[in-house]
């Protein structure tokens, strides 16, 4: 690979990106397209804030800074890694959160959602519980914290190892005293509390659709995707239980992506609000207690 040329944060940038194109990668995991996961690699690599000033993108790199910049961005070729997985940090709902591959790198719309306190859908000063299912590395559940600072939240996750990334993150915000982390298959060890708002971005990829996704998704734990035959093994669990668990006029709000047709085919009964984004994103629904118990009698 002929990189002589290359001198510059500019440089490496541009040729960063042609490369990723070159190679075909995928991007959806915080970035849309090759040139941002370039910048967002190199940056990282040479220690520096995405608010670098523009003159700094012509320095010149010396040959300990060449040598990183390069074996990550061989790395992102080489090993189809999401880039959050290199840098081991992501961006969600204006928060910085550690993740690993033991955790999908998060990018759920809720976190627009999180950022506008559910509005108009909930009083914010009546929100004193929160209950995060498929908490993966907390950031729904922290998000969630931060914006609801007098609620109380439980961050619910079946596998230990996403649970681990999840405590390095509430300790890293500081809300070890109003996040609760517990080991659970969905309701199965949440005590009977009643939740003013229930999120949930639960795996609802279908087995078919799993098969087919890029390679970048094949290095995200298949625990936090996969969901059985039409993508719904989870969801419809969730729904079930739910209403046990949530407090008069508290809401749902439950992420399915593409197995949002299967789900209405499923329960023609729920009247389900699919939610616009203005960021992009589609695929997450809400529903009211009361709406949950007259569809399932609870």
């Amino acid at each position: 690979m002929d990189t002589d040329s290359l001198e510059t944060i500019r440089d490496f940038i541009r040729w960063g990106a042609s490369r990723f194109s070159e190679a075909g990668l995928f991007f959806g995991h915080g970035t849309d397209n090759a040139l941002d996961e370039s910048l967002a690699l190199v940056l990282h690599a040479l220690h520096l804030d995405h608010d670098l000033p523009p003159v700094y993108l012509d320095s010149r790199l010396t040959p300990t800074e060449r040598s990183a910049v390069l074996s990550l961005l061989q790395r992102r070729m080489d090993e189809r890694l999401p880039a959050a997985y290199l840098t081991h940090t992501v961006q969600f709902a204006g928060l910085a959160f550690y993740v690993n591959e033991h955790v999908l790198v998060p990018r759920s719309p809720i976190a627009e959602l999180i950022e506008a306190g559910f509005a108009p859908w909930v009083d914010p000063d009546t929100v004193h519980r929160v209950l995060d299912l498929c908490t993966g590395s907390g950031c729904i559940a922290i998000a969630s914290a931060c914006h609801f600072p007098q609620a109380q939240v439980d961050a619910v996750d079946i596998s230990p190892e996403a649970l681990s990334v999840a405590r390095i993150n509430v300790t890293k915000h500081g809300l070890e005293e109003q996040i609760t982390i517990i080991q659970s298959d969905l309701f199965n060890e949440v005590e009977n509390n009643r939740y003013d708002i229930i999120i949930s971005n639960p795996p609802y990829v279908s087995l078919k659709e799993l098969a087919g996704l890029p390679a970048e998704y094949h290095r995200e734990p298949v625990l936090g995707l996969e969901a059985g035959r039409d993508g719904l093994d989870l969801v419809t669990r969730i729904l079930h239980d739910a209403s046990s668990y949530l407090a008069p006029g508290g809401i749902i709000v439950i992420e399915v992506g593409s197995s949002a047709e299967a789900l209405e085919a499923r329960y023609p009964q729920l009247p389900f609000l699919w939610l616009d984004f203005e960021r992009g994103g589609d695929g997450v629904f809400l529903l009211t207690a009361e709406q949950l118990a007259d569809a399932f009698g609870q």
